[in-house]
């Protein structure tokens, strides 16, 4: 079982913004993995189904990520915590990108997921120099 988040640190924009990523990401990949579960005449599956759950992996690496930076007291370690955090939001969004060109209608919304990376970008930036 994990630790009670800190009230104040579940009320940062960043931490809030991080969750709905999640959320968002989550069932965008159910969408498309009923769309891309489908075998093709080869037997082979589309290999955009692993990348929907990669989206999912990403965005519920965020918000402990965060959480990890603002409790870590020494220094080196917190900017580990925060390139992480830029690792993670960089992959997601390319990750998105790659599924805009997939055979499923559940692309359509990705476009909102991008908007909402783009946005967690600019809390990212000002969390940052709050650190």
């Amino acid at each position: 079982m994990s630790a009670p988040i800190p009230s104040h640190l579940s009320e940062l924009p960043i931490y809030k913004q991080a969750m709905q990523i999640f959320v968002l990401s989550r069932s965008i990949s159910s969408y498309l993995n009923q769309d891309l579960a489908y075998l093709y005449d080869d037997g082979k599956e589309d290999a955009n189904i692993y990348v929907s759950g990669d989206i999912v992996q990403q965005s519920v690496s965020l918000a402990p990520e965060i959480i990890n930076a603002e409790l870590e007291h020494c220094r080196d370690k917190k900017h580990r915590h925060i390139a992480s955090v830029n690792r993670l939001t960089n992959r997601l969004y390319k990750n998105c990108s790659r599924l805009e060109s997939c055979n499923s209608n559940g692309k359509d919304y990705l476009p909102i997921l991008k908007r909402e990376i783009r946005k967690f970008r600019k809390l990212q930036t000002t969390w940052m120099l709050t650190l």
